[in-house]
């Protein structure tokens, strides 16, 4: 299978999570709409959420697939399963051990973490921590999971492990659906999306334990030993937990800065969900196929399929997040008005989420090409370089936000976000470049000006259509809202990749060869 295919692969499962994703920030609108109960969800299940991405989906994952997949080029399985073992064995109680620890102390930790802003409102505050309690489990279970998708991810098995998150939207939108069935009191309908959560954690982590196995990799649970190879991968996880959490650091330091403003966490969690669309579909299929590849072209001393990798990756990610950028900065009213303005969530409320979901769009190309150029280190087990990047653009991000918050409020913060990431993207690039790790070649550069040009063109069309459009797209009945945003939409498309096919920007054959793939598919 090729590397686009492998792309396309576990993107398709993502979209499938992120479109119910969008049918799950729908109902919690209409429902609960940008209120005190949003608030409290967000806060609350962004916190384990947070450690999620960052010991699981970050430190864990960026230091375990590169150890794991050298043990299957190096050993074969038999190594790989020994290794896997020693890890899940230390890995069980030491996140029970924090799942206690952080239930016990839930009010101390939201009151100076997760939002300290809701102490001077005591009952958003209580109903923060009762959900926070309740969600901070899915963490051991996520962690598992990170760890069981790594293993197949690693043995090329892609696409179940990008698929599984779909069973945290479906429960979600059938408890949501039931609340507004039965017209429950908001307060409830927040605790029962707290239990949706909690959930739908052990449903995942039992469908791929169930997965690993039929693929011939059972596990036993082990007395915990520090072995050299479990010793090598905290020594990477170390560095790693700060450079693969990046994104969630400077998310949290703007939940808590927006805890000040009324309504600001609902703006950007709603204008968040859109941006992770192109954001998830993209930057998690890139992040999830290179690391494993590059990690066992490097093992065998390949480096030309290492370069190879990274500059069909690079041409992939950039190729489908300008446009996306573009386009979502050009009509992000006309996007949010017809996602989410029904029911408790208000015009006043658009046009708040769209000015936010303008400057996160703005940052997209930056948060995809760091998944492009971090495997290029973690791949050789260089896991400080990027950890000190990490660490600087944090601090942009803080000093950003701080100074500007005053001035532009929440928007500030989505702001802050997208200028930090492109200063990441800055350091990450020039130092592969200084290194000779990698080197985009002069096709992918050309590709990479077309695509430019083309999204420019793009852009140009969009906002003009739009205009024309605009009383039916912001005022229209909703069908014909749908129908003339779709119609922009696919103008847009016609335009843009009609260009860069025209120029060789895109790879003709790949895209013929992918169109072929999805029509056999369904």
């Amino acid at each position: 299978m090729s590397l686009i295919k492998k792309f396309a692969s576990v993107g398709s499962a993502t979209m499938a999570s992120r479109v119910l994703g969008f049918v799950r920030e729908a109902l919690i609108a209409a429902a609960l709409g940008a209120g005190p109960v949003t608030d409290a969800f967000y806060a609350a299940f962004r916190f384990p959420n947070l450690f999620r991405r960052l010991l699981a989906e970050g430190a864990f994952n960026t230091a375990f697939i590169p150890l794991f997949s050298k043990e299957i080029e190096g050993g074969g399985l038999k190594a790989a399963q020994k290794f896997a073992e020693d890890v899940l064995a230390v890995l069980v109680p030491l996140l029970l051990a924090l799942t206690g620890l952080a239930m016990l102390f839930m009010p101390f930790l939201v009151s100076t973490i997760v939002a300290p802003g809701f102490s001077d409102t005591p009952e958003k505050f209580d109903l923060t921590v009762v959900m926070t309690r309740i969600m901070f489990p899915y963490l051991f279970c996520m962690s598992l999971v990170a760890m069981l998708s790594g293993i197949l991810n690693s043995m090329r098995k892609f696409f179940l492990a990008a698929l599984v998150p779909v069973l945290l939207n479906d429960i979600l939108i059938a408890v949501l659906a039931i609340a507004i069935f039965g017209e429950f009191d908001p307060n409830v309908t927040g605790l029962w999306l707290a239990w949706g959560v909690f959930i739908s954690g052990f449903a995942q982590l039992a469908i791929l334990a169930v997965a690993v196995r039929r693929h011939g990799f059972g596990m036993r649970l082990r007395r915990p030993r520090l072995t050299p190879a479990v010793k090598r991968l905290v020594i990477l996880m170390g560095p790693a937990l700060l450079t693969g959490g990046i994104l969630q650091i400077n998310l949290l330091v703007g939940q808590i800065i927006a805890s000040q403003q009324d309504k600001a966490i609902s703006f950007l969690n709603f204008a968040d969900r859109i941006n992770q669309l192109p954001l998830g579909v993209i930057g998690i299929a890139v992040g999830v196929v290179l690391l494993p590849e590059l990690s066992r072209a490097l093992k065998a001393g390949d480096m030309a399929d290492a370069q190879h990798l990274q500059n069909r990756s690079m041409e992939f990610a950039l190729g489908l997040t300008v446009p996306a950028a573009v386009g979502l900065m050009v009509m992000p009213a006309a996007i949010v008005s017809l996602l989410f303005e029904r029911g408790a969530f208000t015009a006043e409320d658009t046009q708040m989420t769209a000015i936010t979901l303008a400057a996160f769009a703005s940052g997209l190309p930056a948060y995809v090409l760091i998944k492009v150029f971090q495997p290029g280190f973690f791949a050789r087990e260089d896991m400080k370089t990027p950890m000190w990047f990490s660490l600087v653009t944090v601090v942009a991000n803080i000093g950003i936000s701080i100074a500007f918050f005053p001035v532009l409020g929440h928007v500030a913060i989505a702001l802050a976000t997208s200028i930090s990431a492109w200063l990441n993207v800055l350091l990450l690039g020039s130092t592969l470049w200084r290194r000779d790790y990698f080197r985009p070649s002069p096709a992918t550069l050309r590709r990479i000006v077309m695509i430019l040009l083309a999204s420019v063109a793009m852009g140009l069309a969009t906002w003009g259509l739009q205009a024309l459009l605009e009383p039916v797209i912001m005022e229209g009945a909703l069908v014909l809202r749908i129908l003339a945003v779709c119609a922009v939409i696919a103008v847009a498309a016609v335009v843009y990749f009609g260009l860069v096919i025209a120029t060789g920007a895109m790879d003709r054959k790949q895209l013929a060869g992918l169109m072929r793939r999805r029509r056999a598919g369904a």
